[in-house]
C-alpha cells in the first residue's frame, strides 16, 4: 500500500539525465485525481530504486520518454514528453501483480511494488455474519470499546456496555465525544510515557545515557524531557500543534496530575527568544542532531522527517535548487550519486548554520545556543569555502532567510498537517492509511488544517468517526 504521503518534486530520470524538478507536477497534472496528488506529489521512488537506477515502472517508462532525442533532456523537453510516456504504459503491469499501472495510480498503490495493490472494499463482508458488530459499516459499539482502550487504556465495563446499548444513534455519537474528552484528560493519554509521548519518540529520539535533568545518564548533555513537554503541550487541549515547530516559549511538566505549563525560560535551554523555533532548536535537538558538525545536515533532515513527514533518505520531498549543492564544507556531495538529494538537503540546512551543537573545553558555554558567525568562530578550518555558507536557504523550493522562517513555512504547510494526522492514524487505526482509507484520511487532515486550525483535540473527534476507526 502507498504508505508515504509526500511532497517530493522529483519523479523519474530519462537515459543519463539528472532528476527532473518538473516531474512531480507534470505527473499530477496528468493524473490529478491520483491519491498521491492530494496535498502532495509522488517521490522519485515511483520510478527509481535510487537515481539513476530505475525500478520496474521506471524501466517501462524510459523507452517511451522522447525516444531519439539526445540526452540529457532539458526540463522543458522532459515535461513536454512525460504525459505521453505515462499514458503509453497505462495498460501494462510493471510489477506483475495482476493490476495495470493505471489502476494502481488511480487507487494510490505502487506500480513497481508487487506487494502493493488495491484491495476490494469490504473484503467480502456479508451483513449479519457477526452477531456482535456490523462488520460491513461503522459500528458505534465497536468504536466505543476501541476508544476506551485507545484513550483511557482500559476496556469498558459490562455496565458501561449495557448502558451504551440503550442509547439511540445520535446519543451514541454524543457519548463517544464525551468519552474522548474524558479520556484525553487521563494519565494514560497525556502523562509521562503515555500515548502522546509515544508519538514523540521518533521525533525526539531519546538516549538515556546522555540525558540531563531528572533520571540523568552518566554523560548528562541535555534534557529531552523539555522536548516531550513542548510536544505534548502543543498536542493537547485546544493548543496549536504548530507550536512544536514555532514556539518561542518553553514548557514545564508538572505531576499528580500531569499538567503542561508555559515558561518564558528554563535553565536547561539556551537559545534566545529571537532565534527559538520550538523543538527544532531545543538543547536536545542541537546537542544530538548538530553535535560537532559545521553544516548541520542531520538536524535539517531530522526536522524535515520528524515534523513534515518527509525522509530525504527515501527520496521524499526533493525540491532541487538550481546551482546546488555548493558543497561549502568539501564533503564531496557534488558527486552524481549524492547531488540529487543534496540539491535539496544542503539549502534545507543553511538556516541551521549558526545553531551551535556540542562544544567541549573552551567555548563549551556556547553549546546548544545560537551563535552569530558560528562557522567563522569555530569551523573556519573545515574547508576554504565553509565561511561562505549562507544562513538563507530553501524549504519546499521557497526561499527562507532564517530558521524561524523555515519553521513557520513548514508548520503552515500541507506536509505538516498530513504528517501530524498520519501519526494519530497509525496510533489509533493501527497502520498508515491504505489506498481504501485514503479518502477518509485526506478529509481528516484537510479539516485539521483548514477547519480546526491545527487543533489535535478537535481533529480526534473526526478521526473516531471514520470507518477506518469504527468499522470492525
Amino acid at each position: 500500500m502507498l504508505r508515504r504521503l509526500i511532497l517530493g518534486a522529483v519523479l523519474c530520470l530519462a537515459g543519463g539525465a539528472h532528476a527532473k524538478p518538473p516531474a512531480g507536477g507534470v505527473f499530477c497534472a496528468t493524473y490529478p485525481s491520483a491519491p498521491t496528488c492530494t496535498g502532495q506529489q509522488p517521490a522519485c521512488t515511483y520510478c527509481h530504486v535510487a537515481p539513476p537506477q530505475r525500478n520496474a515502472y521506471g524501466a517501462q517508462l524510459e523507452p517511451h520518454l522522447a525516444p531519439g532525442v539526445p540526452r540529457p533532456l532539458s526540463d522543458s523537453d522532459y515535461a513536454a514528453a512525460l504525459p505521453a510516456a505515462l499514458r503509453a504504459i497505462e495498460a501494462l503491469d510493471a510489477d506483475g501483480d495482476g493490476v495495470t499501472n493505471l489502476v494502481e495510480l488511480q487507487r494510490g498503490t505502487l506500480p513497481a511494488d508487487a506487494t502493493s495493490f488495491p484491495q476490494d472494499p469490504g473484503g467480502g463482508c456479508v451483513a449479519g455474519q457477526n452477531p456482535q458488530y456490523d462488520v460491513c459499516r461503522y459500528d458505534a459499539r465497536f468504536a466505543y470499546r476501541r476508544l476506551l482502550l485507545d484513550f483511557c487504556g482500559q476496556s469498558p465495563t459490562y455496565a458501561q456496555l449495557q448502558d451504551f446499548q440503550t442509547l439511540g444513534t445520535e446519543e451514541r455519537l454524543a457519548r463517544l465525544d464525551a468519552e474522548l474528552e474524558r479520556c484525553t484528560q487521563s494519565e494514560f493519554w497525556r502523562g509521562k510515557d503515555g500515548q502522546v509521548w509515544r508519538l514523540a519518540h521518533p521525533k525526539i529520539r531519546p538516549v538515556g545515557s546522555i540525558k540531563s535533568g531528572e533520571n540523568a545518564g552518566p554523560i548528562p548533555l541535555a534534557d529531552y524531557d523539555d522536548d516531550y513537554a513542548l510536544y505534548a503541550y502543543a498536542q493537547l487541549d485546544d493548543h496549536d500543534a504548530r507550536d512544536v515547530m514555532t514556539a518561542k516559549y518553553f514548557v514545564r511538566r508538572q505531576s499528580d496530575p500531569t499538567r503542561y505549563v508555559q515558561a518564558t525560560s528554563l535553565p536547561s535551554q539556551r537559545v534566545d527568544e529571537a532565534h527559538r523555533a520550538g523543538n527544532l532548536t531545543s538543547a536536545w535537538s542541537l546537542v544530538t542532531f548538530v553535535m560537532f558538525t559545521a553544516l548541520p545536515r542531520n538536524a535539517a533532515s531530522q526536522s524535515y522527517r520528524a515534523y513534515l513527514g518527509l525522509d530525504i533518505a527515501k527520496q521524499e520531498g526533493l525540491f532541487s535548487i538550481p546551482g546546488e549543492p555548493r558543497d561549502y564544507d568539501a564533503k564531496g556531495v557534488k558527486a552524481e550519486a549524492c547531488a540529487a538529494c543534496h540539491a535539496t538537503l544542503d539549502p534545507l540546512s543553511y538556516p541551521f548554520r549558526n545553531y551551535q551543537g556540542l562544544v567541549l573545553g573552551a567555548g563549551s558555554n556556547t553549546s546548544a545556543s545560537y551563535v552569530t558567525n558560528r562557522l567563522e568562530r569555530y569551523f573556519s578550518t573545515v574547508s576554504p569555502t565553509i565561511t561562505q555558507t549562507p544562513e538563507a536557504g530553501y524549504l519546499f523550493g521557497q526561499p527562507v532567510n532564517t530558521l524561524r522562517e523555515w519553521a513557520e513555512l513548514g508548520a503552515n504547510s500541507d506536509a505538516f498537517a498530513i504528517a501530524a494526522v498520519r501519526d494519530y492514524w497509525k496510533l489509533l487505526v493501527g497502520h498508515a492509511p491504505t489506498a481504501e482509507e485514503n479518502a477518509e484520511f485526506v478529509a481528516t487532515w484537510k479539516r485539521f488544517k483548514d477547519t480546526h486550525q491545527y487543533r489535535v483535540q478537535r481533529m480526534l473527534h473526526d478521526l473516531i468517526r471514520t470507518e477506518a476507526y469504527g468499522a470492525p
